[in-house]
């Protein structure tokens, strides 16, 4: 996934949530689905900041200097600006770029019939 070349939004967007929930029925599942891909979108990106910022790590403990290298708060900034991931997460949902499917558990607690009085 490329992150980098999404559509999404650089801000909050009001959503309809009766659309957002058509393909699950069920808005808690969506937004399980969503935040679950938030958070594999959040931990690619810190790993690919870690992994670039890693040039510019010192070794050894120089308290004393504080060196700005302007390479690193251009990197910095960059990521900043890009889209969170959780409006990443709910573009793809949007778009349908999410795949995900039911554990055994859930799918026998969806298919047991519910009891009314």
């Amino acid at each position: 996934m490329d992150y980098k070349k999404t559509n999404a939004p650089g801000n909050t967007v009001t959503r309809d949530v009766i659309a957002l929930c058509e393909d699950t029925g069920n808005i808690y599942e969506t937004v399980e689905i969503i935040a679950r891909r938030a958070n594999q979108i959040a931990s690619e990106m810190k790993h690919d900041l870690d992994k670039k910022l890693q040039e510019f790590a010192t070794s050894g403990d120089n308290l004393d200097e504080v060196v700005e290298n302007r390479e690193q708060i251009e990197i910095s900034k960059y990521y900043e600006r890009l889209p969170k991931p959780s409006l990443i997460a709910t573009q793809e949902y949007i778009e349908g770029n999410v795949y995900w499917r039911l554990n055994a558990s859930q799918q026998e607690q969806n298919n047991t019939p519910q009891m009314s009085f």
